[in-house]
């Protein structure tokens, strides 16, 4: 058993393997109080005034206590994170990280702008955390570029993945939960997704082109496909080209 899990870890690409690594040490650490949250949290005033930078970067670390509700973030995790990155941004890793680093943004901006707007300021100064944020954000893009595939939530009932979002967000306030979290996540999602899927073939332009410097740092190699040679294969039937 322990075997089995040491191979599924190793096989999990950099990033999602580097993130669920320091989720859990960070979520773990702290329910043991070797790491105190009030150190973690996203302070505007205590980065600004105090150079607490590092609060930018823990706050996605940090999951709350280790209940149930930390256990299906770790799954969604370890599973829609994983699925981007060897799907979706196989051979890409500077893009898959691009987008974590723009969507951490994205959520940071909201809730600090979100903090300064009358009304809205008390619900957003609650956020201090965007730990889940993220993570739905994930959930969000892996079900935009697969809308199709058929999902079951706790065998009840059936959907496509396209409404993923939406099912995860009813669960949310039926267990009580803050609907904020999800949306936020939803937000910072169809964000990222607009800039990279939708406004580049509107427009021909991709305003969310990965920097040179991340590039640098990975040494993605372009994903090959192997065939014989000297063979020819036939055009896919038209179902199943559009088969879920």
């Amino acid at each position: 058993m322990a075997q089995a899990v040491e191979e599924w870890y190793k096989q999990m690409p950099i990033i999602t393997r580097s993130y669920l690594t320091a989720a859990v040490i960070t979520t773990v650490g702290c329910s043991l109080d070797i790491i105190s949250p009030y150190n973690l949290y996203l302070n505007p005033t205590l980065v600004v005034k105090q150079y607490q930078y590092w609060r930018l970067v823990t706050n996605f670390l940090y999951f709350r206590k280790m209940d149930l509700d930390f256990m299906f973030h770790m799954f969604f995790l370890a599973r829609y994170c994983k699925l981007l990155e060897e799907n979706s941004f196989r051979g890409k890793t500077a893009d898959f990280l691009y987008m974590l680093l723009f969507g951490a943004s994205v959520l940071t901006g909201i809730v600090l702008i979100g903090g300064m707007i009358p009304y809205l300021s008390a619900s957003f100064a609650k956020i201090i955390f965007l730990s889940n944020s993220l993570t739905f954000m994930m959930v969000y893009v892996w079900s935009k570029q697969n809308p199709y595939i058929h999902m079951s939530f706790l065998g009840l009932f059936t959907f496509t993945a396209a409404y993923l979002p939406w099912v995860l967000l009813g669960f949310s306030i039926l267990v009580g939960a803050s609907a904020w979290v999800d949306l936020l996540g939803m937000i910072a999602g169809h964000a990222y997704y607009f800039l990279a899927e939708v406004y580049p073939r509107m427009t021909n332009r991709r305003p969310l082109k990965t920097p040179s410097f991340l590039k640098a740092l990975f040494a993605d190699e372009p994903v090959v496909v192997a065939r014989p040679e000297d063979v020819r294969f036939a055009a896919a039937p038209f179902d199943e080209i559009h088969q879920d």
